[in-house]
């Protein structure tokens, strides 16, 4: 080897070596634990920074479970498995699979609630010089599904926040790819669902449904954030799966506390709510809340 070409070799190993990378394409060091605080800080900029530059004013939130399926879709899963045990192809799994399918069907009006209330919203309230009411969920499948395919039919921008869990969950294909968002960390994740927020809505669905509703509960009973209509939906279950009368019998709560949310059943009792609250006007834009 000669001496240019040792040189040159010497030379390449120093360019492609780690520790020569500039810092911001250094993916294997932002990911030590003491860059934490960094990454926490780029997730927080980084949707700002995009929606501020579409013009987002304010948003609605829509929480619902990942599990529930279209109309469509738990009509077809049904008569499958309806046509499987007619032909005699039942076995003790599958009985309890034809419930569960049952129950699904069942339960795909809350989909379509959701894909009519934010298809109602988004034509109402996005308009060219200002976006109001901008539908965001959580960017998966299900509820958020729904919520985000009825913007999209409308022909209006709707924002999706995924977010990285042990199995990964794909963001449904209704969102603005302009405003399809992806997170490492939950809280961040939850103060961009709040940072615009001006009204909350809240189909049937488990753990994650629960966390967000009562986060945003607690956040406007403390008076840490501004009061925003918080609308449940589904009468049925949510007066089953919480019983707020109870929790005011024992003391837990107050009276007025229970008053935080309105509970309805159709995407158009969720428009008149949202209505009533603003006095018919588009909600107030960022920064202007106290």
């Amino acid at each position: 080897m000669t001496d240019a070409d040792q040189r040159k070799a010497l030379r390449e190993a120093i360019m492609n070596g780690p520790a020569y990378r500039l810092v911001h394409e250094d993916v294997e060091f932002l990911a030590h634990d003491d860059l934490r605080p960094l990454r926490l800080q780029l997730e927080l900029l980084k949707p700002e920074h995009e929606l501020r530059a579409q013009g987002i004013g304010s948003t609605v939130v829509v929480f619902g479970s990942a599990r529930v399926v279209s109309h469509e879709e738990a009509q077809a899963e049904l008569a499958d498995f309806e046509a499987r045990m007619a032909a005699g192809q039942s076995d003790p799994l599958q009985a309890r699979d034809l419930a569960t399918a049952r129950r699904q069907l069942a339960h795909a009006r809350y989909y379509e609630e959701a894909r009519r209330f934010t298809h109602l919203v988004s034509s109402r309230f996005q308009q060219e010089e200002r976006r109001d009411f901008v539908v965001v969920t959580g960017g998966g499948p299900g509820i958020m599904e729904a919520a985000n395919r009825g913007a999209f039919e409308a022909g209006a921008r709707s924002i999706g926040l995924n977010v990285t869990l042990p199995h990964e969950q794909e963001p449904n294909p209704f969102i603005s790819p302009e405003l399809a968002f992806r997170f490492r960390y939950f809280a961040l994740r939850k103060m961009h669902f709040l940072l615009r927020a001006r009204a909350l809505v809240a189909f049937p669905g488990g753990y994650g449904t629960l966390d967000e509703l009562f986060e945003v509960l607690t956040l406007v009973q403390t008076g840490k954030m501004a009061r925003i209509p918080i609308v449940l939906v589904g009468r049925e279950f949510w007066r089953r799966a919480v019983d707020f009368d109870y929790l005011v019998e024992e003391g837990f709560i107050s009276a007025q506390d229970v008053r935080l949310s309105t509970c309805v059943d159709a995407a158009e009792e969720i428009v008149e709510v949202l209505e009533a609250f603003y006095g018919g006007k588009p909600p107030a834009p960022e920064g202007a809340q106290g």
